[in-house]
């Protein structure tokens, strides 16, 4: 059956499906309805997952390998299927009909999947899969629906607004989701709990419009000295929060390590990429850094992070500006 993403909760709580295809171009909404998925199947026992990307060398022939072989790990296991291009194939489509007339026990397969179309809607591979399954295609949010979801985000974080709080934010998004979380973040970093007035929320997005403090992270970790420098004096010249900066930094510092302590472990990089969202067009900075940016080097980064918040809050002397600025030398150079 066919579903809208705002029912996949209500579902997910009812009962398991064996079969969720998930697909569309708007990535935080489908990254976080895998994620729910994922969340309901481990607390349903499903604790071993097999992770298989569909690219031009991938053999069908594994993934029903896959759905025949029982997990040496559990019972019960998730066969996390990566379908980027939004069509199978004939090889494809003609594996995933035969996986749905004799659906293996004890195995739920979710798929991702980019925006299908029209004709792809119709395709005996996609009737099959929601005959026997759920599917769920995310559309990308405007007007009134991003102003909705910008306001349940906000309520995540025990913050609240009018309409016109709400209004600027959407504007300043333009339908970027991932964007709009940000946005929320740094409010909530800044602001703590509350109800906040379209004034204060203009003051934090207005002041990111031109220097954004994410353009300070991005030049940090591609290794533009020069242009961590401007940036920094530009973030600081605007008025930016000096909460709302350490926040960014930190949080990206934080993310480089999980990464790493992953792709260590052994766990495929493009899998980790989507648990850390990461998406396609930061994918080479990220991959710049790591490779450039040692384990002991990100942790030192966290203790001038650490002295920072400590300057803020008046518990420590030194300008937090320059610890700022020695974060971002630490992060621009090898």
């Amino acid at each position: 059956m066919w579903l809208k993403v705002e029912q996949l909760t209500a579902a997910l709580a009812r009962k398991l499906a064996p079969i969720y295809f998930i697909s569309g171009d708007e990535l935080l909404q489908s990254g976080e309805a895998a994620d729910a998925v994922r969340l309901a199947a481990k607390n349903a026992g499903y604790e071993n997952r097999e992770l298989l990307t569909v690219d031009r060398h991938f053999n069908w022939g594994d993934f029903l390998q896959s759905a025949d072989s029982l997990s040496i790990f559990s019972d019960k296991k998730i066969i996390d299927l990566r379908m980027p291009s939004g069509k199978p194939g004939m090889e494809g489509s003609k594996a995933l009909v035969s996986y749905c007339e004799r659906l293996p026990e004890d195995t739920l397969l979710l798929i991702t999947s980019g925006k299908v179309d029209k004709s792809t809607k119709k395709s005996k591979w996609l009737t099959t899969l929601e005959k026997h399954g759920v599917v769920l295609q995310v559309w990308p949010l405007e007007g009134t629906d991003l102003a909705k979801w910008i306001g349940q985000r906000m309520q995540r974080r025990g913050l609240s607004t009018d309409s016109k709080g709400l209004g600027i934010i959407s504007s300043r998004v333009e339908g970027n989701l991932l964007a709009a979380s940000q946005e929320v973040e740094k409010l909530y970093v800044l602001y703590g709990q509350g109800k906040l007035t379209g004034q204060q929320i203009a003051k934090v997005v207005t002041d990111a419009s031109r220097y954004d403090v994410f353009n300070l992270v991005d030049a940090a970790l591609s290794g533009r000295v020069d242009r961590v420098n401007k940036i920094l004096l530009g973030v600081q010249h605007e008025g930016i929060a000096a909460p709302v900066v350490l926040w960014a930094l930190s949080r990206e510092i934080r993310s480089l390590i999980s990464i790493q302590q992953k792709i260590d472990s052994g766990q495929p990089r493009n899998r980790v990429f989507m648990q850390q969202q990461v998406w396609d067009k930061r994918q080479k900075v990220v991959n710049d850094a790591l490779a450039r940016l040692s384990r002991k080097k990100l942790m030192n980064t966290l203790l001038i992070a650490a002295r920072a918040d400590r300057q803020i809050k008046g518990e420590q002397l030194g300008d937090c500006w320059e610890s700022f600025l020695e974060i971002s030398l630490e992060l621009a150079c090898t």
